[in-house]
């Protein structure tokens, strides 16, 4: 039982998954003819709100902040239960963006699609607390694969264009082009795991820097490194982005570009700062070079863009540079600032694709001329989408600011001055594409384009986020704070491993 109370956030997500199931199978089966060409109510998709909701709100007033499970394969801790509340949270506003979108364009296969967000939200829910590399690889590929399916979902869609609806079979492609390359990160992270436990001699993370990096080990952490960095889409394992982001359906894209990012950032925080925090000078270098080749290329290619989702795509790739280099910083404010960081782009990146989504489905397509009129058109939603832009800038004074301003700090007390400067140049540079994006909504009026008319769970989902990233700009401290204590208690029991860890070394 004391298992099962420490898994119980994991546990409960499985169980509305089956919920889910089970509400799928009694809706009643439409009869043949032209019956099926009425669309079903999304029912299920209001269960999967409703208890993803639930378990969020719940999760603040029953915490598991200590026990494991597992024989210690999983430890609780408020690190994990902050990660936890993220995916919750992401995986809600997700439901919320995608809901009529998922029920317009494939109506009757609406369960199937909840029960893969929910069996992807199931791995993410494990991997904060995993403290073994085999479970870390198993709730990896239970996240990793129902996102495939996800992908390659509206295979039969269609595109909006300016002249109408045009078919297409980007979603397969999308879908693809995303499986192929994440086949081979996952064949490269085991290639990688297997060195790395072999030459060590456990699969447990509090005991991997309790013997010295042989080559071969060293070896086997730059291949985990470069497989895990698929899931984050980081250089130079980026190229699936953009092209899953253009195939992909946009509301399920805007899921699929933070709550899985910040698993992967997880499992990069347990393997090597928690498991090998001890052996930072073979594994820093080349975090360091991958987080400036990220936020290089990511703000660089994403000038030249014409399509808006390939535009954030890119945007996101740099966005995970600044994530790494606030990791590269290997101490507790470094990590509580990965947090941080993580939460602010959650809000903001997960509205901007909601809104551009919205945007082309009245103006014909994911250009910046569907933009064209915003302001006049729907101020609100042109409002929104400056907000969301000022935030992935980094301007004051929204979350997006804050966000930047102190993983900086944090990489700048580490030592990592080079770093820092060369983000802040970057950083800069990625101003010009988010203004060329606001200068189609606010400073082009061509055409006559409809009036966007976003259904009542979509204008939710915008307005959330919206109230997220202005309310935690203005007043940043209760989730700086939260995500202190959560990096404070992480580093808190590596610094013991790691000093037992010396001892032992110095003891042979």
């Amino acid at each position: 039982m004391k298992e099962l109370a420490t898994l119980w956030l994991p546990l409960a997500v499985s169980a509305l998954a089956v919920v889910a199931l089970l509400v799928d199978l009694m809706l009643p089966v439409p009869p043949p003819g032209g019956a099926r060409s009425k669309t079903p109510a999304p029912v299920v998709g209001w269960v999967v709100i409703l208890g993803l909701a639930a378990l969020f709100c719940v999760s603040f007033f029953h915490e598991t902040n200590s026990g494991t499970a597992m024989h210690g394969a999983y430890r609780a801790s408020y690190f994990a239960t902050y990660l936890q509340r993220l995916f919750l949270m992401g995986g809600l506003l997700g439901a919320l963006g995608g809901l009529d979108d998922v029920a317009k364009r494939t109506p009757h296969r609406q369960g199937e699609f909840w029960l893969m967000l929910l069996s992807s939200l199931a791995g993410m829910m494990i991997l904060p607390g995993a403290r073994d590399l085999l479970l870390i690889v198993v709730a990896f590929e239970l996240m990793g694969i129902p996102l495939y399916i996800m992908a390659a979902y509206s295979k039969t869609d269609a595109e909006p264009t300016g002249a109408g609806v045009a078919p297409r079979g980007w979603a397969s492609e999308a879908g693809l082009k995303m499986y192929l390359v994440g086949a081979t990160s996952t064949a490269i992270t085991l290639f990688g795991l297997a060195l790395l436990t072999g030459m060590q001699g456990t699969t447990k993370l509090d005991l991997l820097a309790a013997t010295p990096l042989s080559p071969l080990a060293a070896l086997g952490l730059v291949f985990v490194l470069g497989g895990v960095g698929y899931k984050i889409g980081m250089v130079p394992f980026h190229m699936w982005v953009p092209d899953t982001y253009q195939g992909a359906s946009t509301p399920f894209v805007a899921f699929l570009s933070v709550a899985p990012k910040a698993a992967g950032m997880s499992v990069l925080t347990s393997i090597f700062l928690f498991g090998l925090g001890a052996h930072k000078d073979v594994w820093l270098p080349p975090m360091a070079i991958i987080a400036f080749l990220s936020m290089g290329v990511g703000n660089l290619l994403a000038l030249p863009q014409t399509d808006l989702r390939r535009l954030l795509g890119y945007s996101g790739i740099a966005q995970m540079g600044y994530v790494l280099v606030a990791l590269a910083a290997n101490d507790a404010m470094g990590l509580g600032m990965v947090l941080f960081f993580l939460t602010a782009y959650l809000f903001t990146n997960l509205g901007a694709f909601l809104v551009v989504h919205t945007a082309a489905e009245a103006g014909g397509g994911y250009t910046f001329a569907s933009l064209s009129g915003l302001h006049r058109r729907s101020p609100g939603l042109a409002l929104s989408l400056l907000m969301f832009l000022l935030s992935l800038a980094g301007i004051p004074f929204v979350i997006g600011f804050w966000a930047k301003l102190y993983v900086f700090l944090a990489a700048w007390r580490a030592g990592l001055i080079g770093l820092v400067i060369s983000g802040i140049v970057l950083a800069v540079m990625g101003l010009f594409y988010y203004l060329r994006v606001l200068q189609a909504a606010y400073m082009t009026d061509e055409g006559d384009l409809p009036t966007p008319q976003p259904p009542p769970a979509l204008q939710l989902a915008i307005g959330l986020c919206v109230l997220a990233v202005v309310g935690l700009g203005l007043w940043p401290r209760p989730l700086i704070e939260a995500s202190t204590r959560a990096g404070v208690e992480m580093m808190a029991p590596l610094q013991a491993a790691q000093a037992q860890a010396a001892v032992k070394l110095t003891q042979r």
